[in-house]
C-alpha cells in the first residue's frame, strides 16, 4: 500500500477502537484534505485487500481481522505510559511488605484497572522444578512453619499447629530423612515418593508417624496447588465491552475462563524470548473473537506468562506499551536481586 492508504487504514482502525462506530468517507475528508470521492476510492482499495469490511447496519467500514493484523505489524507504535500509570505500578514493586506472588498478583490487578480488559497470570508448571530443600522452623512449642524450596527458586511456606501428641524433634528428624532421600526429585513426584519411600521408614522410627507424615504431605500438596497458579485480574471486565452484549457469547467465554485446559492454551511458548506477542482472533487457541497479548516474565526464579484478553477492537498501542514497561521493570527488579519475601 502507498503512504496515504497506510495512513487511512491507521486512522480507520484507531477511530473504530475509540468509538466503535463504523467510519464513513465524509469523516475522513477533513483529516486527509481530500474529496469524499478520493477517500471512497482509497477505502475501496483497502476493502479489496481485505483490510476493512462493510458494517451490516450502515454504509461505513470497520477493520477486518486482517486489518488489525496489518495495523499491529506495520502501523502501530507502543504508547508511552502516563506518569499516573507508572506511579500505580511502582507503588506495587516498592511495597516491601508484599511477598513475590502477591506482587505479581497485584500487578495483574493494576493492569486490568488500567486497560479495562481481563488480565491473567499463569505461573510456571511445577513439573519443571525439583526439590532443593525442606526446612522446619519452630515458632513455639505448638506451632511450626514448613518451607519447601525448589532448584528454580520457588519457595512456599505453610504453618501448622501441632497436636499434643506431636513432638518437634520427630518432625525435624523426618525433615532430615526427606532431604537426604528426595532432594533432586521432580516436585510433582515428591508426594508419591513421600508415601512409598519415606512413610515406611518413619513408621519404624517415629512414634506419631501418621501425624508427622500428614504435615509434610499437606505442605507438598499446598506447594503443588500454588505452583499451578492461575490468577485473574478483572475477570469480568471484558464483558463490559460492547462486543459482549450477547448472553450466549458471554456464557461461552465465561465457561472458557473456568476451564483449566482452555486457560492453559493462553500460556506463552517457552521460546518467546521475552517478547510481547499479539494473537488476534483465529491466531490464538483460546477464542476466535478475542485478542490475546502476552509475554513471559521471570522474577526471583519464578517464571510465568502475563496475558491480557480483550476484544479484537483492543487498544493495542496502550497494552503493548504497558507490557513493554512491565517487562523492563521486572527485569530490572530481578537483576537487582530484590525480592519481597
Amino acid at each position: 500500500m502507498d503512504e496515504r492508504q497506510n495512513k487511512l487504514l491507521k486512522a480507520i482502525v484507531e477511530s473504530y477502537i475509540k468509538t466503535i462506530n463504523p467510519i464513513g468517507s465524509k469523516s475522513l475528508c477533513k483529516k486527509f484534505n481530500c474529496s469524499s470521492a478520493t477517500i471512497r476510492n482509497e477505502m475501496a482499495i483497502l476493502e479489496n485487500l481485505g483490510f476493512i469490511e462493510k458494517n451490516h447496519i450502515s454504509s461505513g467500514r470497520i477493520p477486518s481481522e486482517a486489518g488489525y493484523k496489518y495495523y499491529v505489524s506495520n502501523l502501530m507504535k507502543p504508547k508511552e505510559l502516563t506518569g499516573e500509570d507508572v506511579l500505580k505500578l511502582q507503588t506495587i514493586f516498592k511495597n516491601n511488605e508484599l511477598q513475590l506472588s502477591d506482587t505479581i498478583n497485584k500487578t495483574v490487578e493494576i493492569i486490568s484497572e488500567l486497560t479495562n480488559y481481563t488480565s491473567i497470570i499463569l505461573g510456571k508448571s511445577s513439573s519443571e522444578n525439583t526439590l532443593k530443600q525442606v526446612s522446619i522452623i519452630p515458632l513455639n512449642e505448638q506451632k511450626i512453619v514448613a518451607l519447601v524450596c525448589t532448584d528454580q527458586g520457588l519457595i512456599e511456606n505453610k504453618q501448622f499447629i501441632l497436636d499434643d501428641t506431636s513432638e518437634i524433634n520427630e518432625i525435624v528428624k523426618t525433615c532430615e530423612i526427606i532431604n537426604k532421600m528426595l532432594v533432586g526429585t521432580p516436585i510433582n513426584e515428591v508426594a508419591k515418593r513421600l508415601e512409598f519411600d519415606i512413610k515406611p521408614i518413619i513408621s519404624r522410627q517415629i512414634k506419631q508417624y501418621e501425624a508427622v507424615y500428614n504435615i509434610f504431605a499437606d505442605a507438598f500438596n499446598d506447594f503443588l496447588n500454588k505452583s499451578h497458579n492461575v490468577y485473574f485480574g478483572g475477570k469480568t471486565k471484558i464483558f463490559d465491552e460492547p462486543e459482549y452484549d450477547n448472553a450466549k457469547e458471554i456464557k461461552k467465554l465465561a465457561s472458557k475462563f473456568e476451564d483449566k485446559d482452555f486457560i492453559k492454551r493462553i500460556e506463552e511458548d517457552s521460546d518467546s524470548n521475552g517478547e510481547v506477542k499479539i494473537y488476534i482472533g483465529e491466531e490464538n487457541d483460546f477464542d476466535p473473537n478475542v485478542t490475546i497479548i502476552k509475554s513471559k516474565y521471570r522474577l526471583n526464579g519464578e517464571e510465568g506468562t502475563i496475558a491480557i484478553v480483550g476484544p479484537k477492537r483492543m487498544e493495542y498501542d496502550r497494552v503493548v506499551g504497558l507490557l513493554n514497561y512491565l517487562q523492563k521493570t521486572l527485569n530490572e527488579f530481578d537483576e537487582d536481586g530484590e525480592n519481597n519475601e
